[in-house]
């Protein structure tokens, strides 16, 4: 794999204007995570790695703690962590952050969490087999693991036309879920749900609809006006901060499909990632 040279986390420690795709997908998996803690009784949480969704770093358990969950995160960049903890502190919402190195073994002891998680992180690791047994060690109750849908459209044009230099830099093999699963299985995880998740009507490209139209070499002033400038602003964390309290009605009227009762395998021509949630034995 080769290294990313500009590390895209640093613009959004400050600047939180994450788009309306990323936004939307905070939304989406924060519902998830509202039915896991009501159905499973959910009192403490580990997500590790913290960096793998687009935009702000580190504000995927947000609505854990929300909910009183005790939450850890784990981030093997200093920098990157030192700006998470900074905008938790803004937030006044409580976390442990761990800076930690090596993610084949994580600094916890056996059972020490009732859910055990990461979104979207799995492809930057250079061992992620790895991370998922530690996974399954250090919950007691549950794992879920996403990662992004490498059958949607939006994928595929990023894949090969307007980001192919991202995808070097990764190891693309566990966006396979079932490479996932199998890991899972053989570490003891019995699958109690599996689906897709963030299936809004845009394809997902992680970049700003501006920038998409840039390098599809679509010149439009009127496009242009409509997904730039103060207008065209989308920031979970003026929604967390009390600032936007509509932004959530506004982003999720797109959520019909995602809503929709049709089986997940028909959303996943569409889905912008795929789940799988475990239980572990004992």
């Amino acid at each position: 794999m080769k290294t990313m040279t500009e590390p895209v986390w640093k613009k959004y420690l400050t600047d939180w204007n994450e788009g309306l795709g990323v936004v939307y997908e905070r939304f989406v998996l924060n519902d998830y995570l509202d039915k896991l803690v009501d159905a499973h009784r959910l009192t403490s949480v580990l997500e590790a790695p913290l960096y793998g969704m687009a935009g702000v770093s580190g504000i995927n358990s947000v609505r854990l703690a929300e909910r009183g969950c005790a939450v850890t995160l784990v981030d093997n960049h200093a920098e990157r962590l030192a700006g998470v903890k900074a905008i938790w502190q803004r937030l006044n919402l409580p976390a442990t952050f761990i800076h930690h190195e090596d993610f084949t073994r994580l600094p916890f002891d056996d059972h020490s969490f009732d859910l055990a998680w990461e979104w979207a992180g799995l492809w930057y690791l250079p061992n992620a087999e790895a991370l998922l047994k530690e996974l399954v060690r250090v919950s007691r109750k549950l794992v879920f693991v996403a990662m992004p849908n490498n059958l949607q459209v939006g994928y595929l044009l990023r894949k090969y036309v307007i980001d192919r230099d991202f995808f070097p830099t990764v190891d693309e093999k566990w966006v396979h879920m079932g490479r996932i699963k199998q890991t899972l299985r053989a570490a003891g995880v019995t699958f109690i749900d599996e689906g897709v998740l963030d299936v809004p009507p845009w394809p997902d490209t992680v970049m700003p609809a501006a920038e998409v139209l840039k390098r599809l070499g679509i010149k439009s002033k009127k496009l242009d006006a409509q997904f730039t400038g103060a207008g065209w602003t989308w920031n979970t964390m003026a929604y967390y901060l009390g600032e936007q309290p509509d932004l959530r009605e506004r982003v999720m009227k797109y959520a019909w499909l995602d809503h929709a009762p049709l089986p997940w395998q028909l959303k996943t021509i569409w889905a912008h990632h795929r789940y799988v949630l475990g239980q572990v034995a004992g």
